[in-house]
């Protein structure tokens, strides 16, 4: 095996790419971590200076996946304000919707990894404020920040606004879901674009005239969402 001299962050980073890697080519369960020391031409005893576990290598690039796609959705959503936007006040948030299907189905194992089972949940120490400060925005932070802006510029109900997260990300990643297990087939990506694009704005006129029961909707919850419920407790 090769043996590399890297820098402390470096390793860190090159056994996430090569955990990434082996994600795309065998899945999220296909793969030790000594295969993606392997890789990276170090000693499986090298990686557990970074990771304590194979386990431990998923959630940390599991994080990092999900940065990158906040990332992406904020640029994608920042190019959807321009002039093509017009009046349109659904648009920014169809922008949301058409990246997050694309991103799913031109990498279809790695969305199955950010969004599979296994996520660590609220209290679990590698879901810290600190692991999720080095990984900013949040694909949902995006998406309620979306949601917000629609309601003040009177795009949305405010009495629709509550849950309404939950219930776009449920259509849009349904779609998502669809299309990557071969469910449903488009033929190329305008179709899977145009066919986002009727699935938001389908949900979002819904909301809008929806009728609010009088005891209001359930109120879902994430380990993000409460996550970000309790560093929000302890400011």
């Amino acid at each position: 095996m090769a043996r590399r001299n890297y820098h402390h962050g470096e390793l860190r980073a090159a056994l996430l790419d090569a955990a990434e890697a082996l994600v795309r080519e065998r899945g999220a369960d296909g793969w030790s971590l000594r295969e993606a020391s392997a890789r990276v031409g170090v000693s499986s005893s090298a990686a557990y200076h970074h990771f304590a576990s194979r386990d431990a290598l998923v959630r940390a690039l599991r994080r990092r996946v999900l940065g990158e796609l906040g990332e992406r959705l904020s640029q994608e959503v920042g190019r959807a304000a321009g002039p093509e936007a017009g009046a349109d006040h659904q648009w920014r948030l169809v922008a949301v919707g058409r990246t997050y299907v694309q991103w799913a189905v031109d990498d279809p194992s790695v969305a199955r990894l950010a969004f599979g089972a296994g996520a660590p949940a609220a209290g679990d120490p590698a879901s810290d404020s600190t692991s999720d400060a080095a990984t900013p925005p949040h694909p949902h932070d995006v998406l309620d920040a979306e949601l917000d802006l629609l309601v003040e510029v009177g795009g949305l109900p405010a009495a629709a606004r509550p849950g309404a997260d939950f219930v776009v990300w449920a259509a849009v990643h349904g779609l998502a879901t669809l299309l990557v297990d071969g469910l449903a087939r488009l033929d190329d990506p305008r179709a899977v674009a145009r066919e986002a694009e009727r699935v938001v704005r389908a949900v979002l006129t819904g909301l809008t005239h929806e009728a609010v029961p009088s005891q209001g909707w359930p109120t879902p919850h994430s380990a993000h969402t409460e996550r970000r419920t309790e560093r929000g407790a302890d400011k």
